[in-house]
């Protein structure tokens, strides 16, 4: 199947130098902002792209759910397939890819684990049901069928009939701290404005401009 006549020009702005805040983390505030003002589906869900310990590359979608002084937060199953790579090679990158807004952010940097106190925190702000499937799930194992899922769930209900739910102990948060960050608006002609931050030897951050 040939997809090629699915094509569109990209005309809907432009990014200038004059434009962009001086500091990156300001800059993907506002077209956050934006971006959730335009009510986009999922503004904050980014595609995360880690590399194995043999050098085999997997993508899937996660969830953003803070970007502090330290970099960009998300959290996961320790046991899950992301975590597993991380493990062995830290380095990730991750795109926002608000397509609506023919806009993209790619950040690169490298990934720790958040402090357990933050991943508690943000555990307990989750709803009953979002805690009780962290619990359920064992993320990325290879399960016989949904109904083991559902009858783990209803065990854990039992066990946990009110809100007080325990952060489970392989569950917690990430943090990649960015080393690049590219802010991309589509232009006609495929002309694309492509202007990245990129951490500077002394310290501070470049601004350049890179060729579509």
């Amino acid at each position: 199947m040939s997809l090629s006549a699915l094509r569109r020009e990209y005309s809907s702005a432009g990014l200038h130098e004059r434009d962009l805040d001086p500091d990156p983390f300001r800059q993907f505030d506002k077209w956050m902002r934006e971006a959730v003002a335009a009510e986009l589906t999922e503004p904050n869900a980014m595609v995360l792209a880690t590399v194995d310990a043999k050098g085999h590359p997997s993508t899937r979608t996660v969830l953003l759910k803070a970007v502090e002084a330290g970099g960009f937060w998300f959290f996961t199953n320790y046991d899950s397939h992301k975590a597993q790579d991380l493990a062995g090679n830290s380095r990730a990158a991750v795109t926002f890819p608000w397509i609506a807004l023919e806009r993209q952010v790619n950040i690169e940097g490298q990934v720790s684990r958040l402090p357990r106190a933050e991943s508690e925190r943000y555990f307990n702000e989750r709803p009953r049901g979002s805690r009780l499937g962290a619990w359920a799930s064992h993320q990325s194992e290879v399960i016989a069928g949904r109904e083991i899922l559902e009858t783990r769930l209803r065990e854990l209900e039992s066990r946990y009939p009110g809100e007080a739910i325990p952060t489970p102990p392989n569950w917690g948060g990430f943090v990649l701290a960015p080393e690049r960050i590219e802010f991309w608006q589509g232009r006609p002609n495929r002309l694309h404005d492509r202007l990245q931050y990129r951490r500077a030897a002394e310290g501070g951050w470049l601004i350049e401009r890179l060729s579509p």
